[in-house]
């Protein structure tokens, strides 16, 4: 049996959400929607390149991002990290607690 040669790389993913989407949708979906896309755009992009990481794909209420550093995805999931807390807050006048999961 010939042996193949597989690339293999090490990587962290960052999932994360706002938690009561489906109540600010329900109470405004149009508006939470484009704040939601604006919020993702202006400030969670650019935070995912500022440390090195991509933005692998974007939910209706969420993204996940790919990061080849351990240290930097958790830098940027980290408390001190506001752009998610921010876009909660955005949101609804009522601030929705987001969720984030990192998996490496």
């Amino acid at each position: 049996m010939a042996s193949e040669h597989v690339d293999r790389r090490l990587a962290a993913i960052l999932a994360a959400d706002v938690a009561g989407y489906s109540r600010l949708t329900s109470a405004a979906e149009a508006d939470t929607h484009v704040r939601l896309k604006k919020h993702l755009r202006v400030l969670i992009d650019p935070k995912i390149s500022d440390y090195r990481g991509r933005v692998v794909k974007n939910t209706s209420d969420g993204m996940l991002a790919e990061f080849s550093s351990v240290v930097d995805a958790v830098r940027k999931s980290s408390p001190r990290s506001r752009a998610f807390t921010s876009y909660s807050s955005s949101l609804a006048t009522q601030a929705s607690p987001t969720r984030a999961e990192l998996s490496t």
